[in-house]
């Protein structure tokens, strides 16, 4: 069993917080990533678990023994850091079996271990290069390869595509999810990319100054995220965030109500209608302000949708910016006061400066409280 396990660990620099109380439980086999902004204090929790950096507070256990004074060697890990870390003089087979050597292991269990990892990556025929030789994506296999041979507990990835170009993230991100599968052990993989958290990860954690906003699925964090930190910073475009105020109204418009303030007369101001189910949980907020959070690919444009229109769900915005992407558009809108990102269809005709009926699915809008930035519901 390779279970990783933190409990409230700390770590301090003279005074300074850089993990704040980390608490985690990461089963045996799971690619379990560590996401959020630079200097969040994922880097240096990854080290904690590897070693490298010593433990102010807490315990780390890794396969059910508590590892906080067992040196980095000891630990049955391996570690692949974003600069590769070759050794140029040395030939790809040479960077491979180097750390085995210092083990004692024989040649020829070197030479199975190699050819075996070798052959996984895809990398037989190169074995006899030399890292200056390699391309950036051949160089990450080499460094991902040198600890395959160790067979080692749990595989720790300190933001191992950062250098690459986006085509090869692409196509090293696929790789390393296929081999996880190969191999069947545990991962722990940083990264400040959230395409990269929600593309590999079974569990995600989302940190921010030290402290674990929330754990989950990629599935539930985006769905389902428990502050507006986490919808802000998980999904491309981000989420759309407009502060309004919550009122209740009878008569014929009967029902909760989000309006947004006007700020001049040629304004779009929001006024939309709360679904009766979200509007059951609001009712300590009616009267008071707060932060309404929407996707991009739940803004439609009413010109272009098919699909009926629920009372209280369209409102008007003036396109500032359409910006194609092949596949699909962004829309840029303005509501007067707000600034919106619509994701829409590749045939969408909008142009610039021009005024839009947009409709919102009113099913997938999340609420936020203004000063803790939790769920509302």
């Amino acid at each position: 069993m390779a279970e990783v396990v933190l409990k409230n660990v700390w770590k301090r620099y003279n005074g300074t917080v850089a993990v704040n109380e980390v608490s985690l439980q990461i089963p045996d086999k799971e690619f379990f990533i560590l996401v959020g902004p630079s200097g969040c204090g994922k880097s240096t929790t990854l080290r904690m678990i590897a070693g490298l950096e010593e433990v102010s507070e807490g315990e780390i256990w890794i396969g059910g023994k508590k590892v906080n004074e067992v040196p980095p060697k000891d630990r049955d890990i391996a570690m692949v850091f974003q600069n590769y870390a070759l050794y140029p003089h040395m030939t790809v087979y040479e960077n491979m079996a180097f750390g085995l050597k210092l083990r004692g292991y024989s040649k020829k269990e070197i030479e199975d271990r190699v050819r075996e990892a070798a052959e996984i990556l895809n990398m037989t025929n190169l074995l006899h290069r030399k890292p200056k030789e390699l391309s950036g994506g051949q160089r990450q296999r080499v460094a991902v390869g040198r600890s395959i041979v160790r067979k080692p507990k749990v595989f720790l990835f300190d933001e191992p595509l950062s250098n690459l170009d986006a085509k090869l993230r692409v196509q090293m991100r696929m790789e390393l999810s296929k081999l996880h599968d190969k191999l069947q052990t545990t991962m722990i993989y940083v990264t400040h990319d959230q395409v990269e958290a929600m593309t590999m990860g079974d569990r995600i954690c989302v940190m921010k100054d030290g402290i674990v906003q929330q754990i989950a699925s990629p599935i539930d964090l985006y769905n389902n995220p428990a502050n507006k930190f986490v919808a802000g910073f998980i999904g491309s475009p981000p989420m759309n965030f407009i502060e309004v105020t919550l009122q209740e109204k009878n008569g014929e418009e009967k029902g909760v109500w989000l309006k947004e303030a006007n700020t001049n007369s040629s304004s779009h101001a929001m006024q939309v209608k709360l679904i009766p189910e979200m509007a059951q949980c609001v009712q300590s907020y009616i009267g008071k302000s707060v932060v309404v959070g929407i996707r991009p690919e739940n803004i439609y444009d009413r010109l272009f949708y098919s699909g009926g229109v629920r009372e209280g769900s369209s409102l008007k915005a003036t396109v500032e910016v359409v910006e194609p992407m092949g596949s699909e558009k962004y829309l840029y809108l303005n509501t007067g006061k707000n600034s919106l990102v619509a994701r829409v269809e590749p045939y969408n005709s909008a142009k610039q400066n021009q005024d839009i009926d947009l409709v919102l699915n009113m099913e997938s809008i999340h609420l936020f409280d203004p000063e803790t930035g939790n769920t509302i519901c």
